[in-house]
């Protein structure tokens, strides 16, 4: 199943080709790469010449640079309906926020004030928090946990900026299945598990993290700090070994064996404004309750 939206007022996907895609973020005109774009739809560079604002350069060691065409602000703001986000030109092309999961962003919003109960949130790898700020402005309290200081501050202001500063969260930087391991210890449960874990990484203590070894058994270790009454368990990822049917299985034989719900799993895209493509942006599997 494909899921995408094209309601985001202050984002737009223009156009994409040949590797690159050039996007809208609120007033400023990214071009930025982006390797599942193999069609040819012109050269971007030449096709909206002086209207691009700033460029992501790849390196052939590795990493990139951005390069300002025109003046660009180094922090601005967008807004996605009452939420808003602090954009910034980060390291390795991002920009803090992946707008394909404004998908998400709405159904934890729809099921948590739908739920009329506390709902209690744990974000693992939670990044800049959007997820965390959607959790927050339904009237859940979350726990936001990652590994970087750096997007834990970025997190603390997505939560200021929209408003959000009196609502109660926790910022944590940790290595998520140790502090799932304390929160069993603790016997601290959750009504609500989100994550977004990379193909492989490294935690705060330099703990090495892959998708492949490790994702199973962090998803049990998350069982034991459920709720009696979980609400939903999603899993992001944009990993390209992993299908959606992989973490269709997963939840089905981890989730779903001890909370009988339903189970969905499909691709996330963008449209793209100037051919009604389809650009797809990683996958989710999600597990909900049936109330």
């Amino acid at each position: 199943m494909l899921k995408y939206t094209n309601n985001f007022k202050d984002y737009e996907l223009i156009d994409a080709s040949l590797g690159e895609k050039i996007e809208r973020w609120g007033n400023y005109i990214l071009l930025r790469p982006d390797p599942t774009i193999i069609w040819d739809n012109g050269n971007l560079l030449e096709k909206y010449k002086g209207k691009i604002d700033a460029v992501y350069h790849r390196s052939s060691k590795g990493g990139g640079y951005w390069e300002n065409l025109r003046k660009v602000p180094d922090t601005w703001q967008i807004k996605y309906k009452d939420l808003t986000f602090n954009i910034k030109q980060m390291g390795f092309k991002h920009t803090g926020l992946f707008p394909e999961q404004v998908v998400n962003w709405d159904y934890m919003i729809d099921k948590i004030k739908k739920s009329n109960r506390k709902i209690k949130v744990l974000n693992l790898f939670g990044y800049t928090g959007a997820a965390s700020v959607a959790c927050l402005y339904a009237g859940a309290s979350v726990t936001h946990v990652d590994s970087s200081k750096g997007m834990i501050e970025v997190c603390k202001e997505n939560v200021s900026s929209s408003n959000l500063s009196d609502r109660p969260i926790r910022y944590l930087q940790d290595d998520v299945i140790k502090f799932v391991k304390r929160e069993i210890r603790r016997e601290n449960k959750y009504d609500a598990i989100i994550m977004d874990p990379p193909s492989y990484g490294r935690g705060a203590n330099k703990e090495i993290w892959s998708i492949e070894k490790d994702l199973t058994n962090l998803v049990n270790l998350c069982l034991e700090i459920l709720s009696d009454k979980p609400l939903f368990f999603i899993i992001n990822s944009y990993n390209t070994t992993i299908s959606s049917t992989t973490l269709n299985n997963l939840l089905i034989t981890t989730v779903n064996r001890k909370y009988k719900g339903q189970v969905e799993s499909g691709e996330l895209g963008l449209l793209i404004k100037d051919n009604n493509l389809t650009l797809p942006c990683g996958i989710y599997g999600r597990w909900e309750s049936y109330d």
